[in-house]
């Protein structure tokens, strides 16, 4: 079989809720993100042979299929296709399995994947709020709620408190865990360690109403300590999760541009990484983001490796029990998971996640040396993308 390259991979920085980025339509955010990377390997737009990306919230300005409108707003020329994917916080993760795929089968050469959310003008849940408010129903049907009579609707803060609880990770280590998220995340601001996978876009500075460069994550708080963390109140009576160890809504896109062996002759580029390995797997929906656990020990034993073989890894804070919980499951060197923060200080953009995530880790093993990188989340529903890369 074909092997899958990365050539190219990008994110912009994020954006806070009602912050810097709030200005963007998030359709024009991910064509600029695609004319970046169609920049960054002086590729000719019209040799892309689709675009895939990740988005969550399909509703309003990121509905009736982002992906191609992105195709539309960008400098690709409009014979360039577009789909969108919701595999709820995995989309853009999936998005670059889809492309990996397309690649590998020989279908396609040169495909962009990527992903994009804005939070602030799409609010998470907008599209059950609004399902709601037009008494058009839920997704919970009768078949559903007969095989898990338990619950009302799945929720993903109810699952992170049952992770925390099953294996036991009380409020401290929470905390703890947070701060060390923003103390990396500072720590790579501050030595330029993601200055090439930041794609700088214009802004509107909300202080002066001056245009800007916006380069920095916005959700880094620079100042944190562990009692201001610990100050926060619990998002439930009795839990252990407080909007402090919880990612950050945030507003942003990424991508990568995934090519053949043929698509790197045409390009003449060096590529990033390899596909090493891709999976998915479902899982319980009501404890719902356990799944990155057993999902990364199938993955491990389907690429006969075992978890010494990687060299970093990047695990989706969406809540913090659930990274804890991952390095319990697997052993894994907590020195080299999330080395430059997580979602905790540098936001969750939901669908834009996967290939964020992906970027840094891409950069991440350049800059180490190292050769091996996996990722996992996890995603509504109960289920968790794993993917391994080789650097190359």
């Amino acid at each position: 079989m074909s092997e899958a390259y990365i050539v190219s991979a990008l994110r912009t920085a994020g954006g806070r809720r009602g912050g810097r980025l709030a200005g963007w339509h998030p359709v024009d955010l991910a064509a600029t993100l695609i004319d970046g990377l169609v920049a960054r390997t002086k590729a000719s737009p019209e040799t892309v042979d689709d675009v895939i990306l990740g988005c969550v919230g399909q509703v309003g300005e990121q509905a009736a299929n982002v992906a191609r409108n992105a195709v539309l707003a960008s400098s690709l020329p409009e014979s360039v296709p577009g789909t969108s994917v919701d595999r709820q916080c995995g989309s853009s993760q999936q998005a670059l399995h889809f492309a990996a795929q397309a690649v590998m089968s020989g279908s396609m050469d040169i495909v962009i994947a990527g992903g994009v959310e804005s939070m602030t003008r799409v609010p998470m849940g907008s599209p059950l709020t609004l399902a709601k408010k037009a008494d058009m129903g839920i997704y919970m049907s009768s078949g559903i709620r007969q095989r898990y009579p338990q619950t009302e609707l799945f929720s993903q803060f109810e699952g992170a408190e049952m992770v925390a609880a099953k294996y036991g990770i009380e409020r401290g280590a929470l905390d703890e865990f947070a701060l060390e998220s923003h103390q990396r995340a500072i720590r790579a601001t501050q030595t330029g360690a993601f200055d090439d996978e930041i794609l700088p876009v214009s802004v509107l500075d909300p202080d002066s109403g001056e245009q800007i460069v916006h380069t920095v994550d916005e959700g880094i708080r620079f100042d944190a300590t562990l009692d201001s963390i610990a100050s926060v109140k619990l998002l439930a009576e009795n839990g252990r999760i407080s909007a402090a160890t919880a990612s950050q809504i945030c507003d942003g896109a990424s991508g990568m541009m995934v090519v053949s062996e043929a698509g790197l002759k045409r390009l003449g580029v060096e590529p990033l990484a390899r596909i090493h390995h891709m999976s998915v797997m479902g899982h319980d929906p009501v404890i719902m983001l356990e799944a990155p656990l057993p999902a990364t020990h199938r993955a491990l034993d389907r690429a006969g490796m075992t978890i010494d073989d990687i060299d970093l890894f990047e695990v989706n804070e969406a809540f913090a029990p659930i990274p804890l919980a991952w390095l319990q499951s697997t052993g894994a060197d907590p020195e080299r998971m999330n080395v430059n923060g997580g979602a905790i200080a540098l936001g969750h953009p939901l669908g834009a996640s996967g290939t964020k995530l992906m970027t840094t880790l891409v950069h991440g093993l350049k800059a180490r040396g190292g050769r091996y990188g996996l990722q996992t989340m996890c995603e509504g529903g109960g289920m968790a993308n794993v993917t391994i890369i080789e650097r190359l």
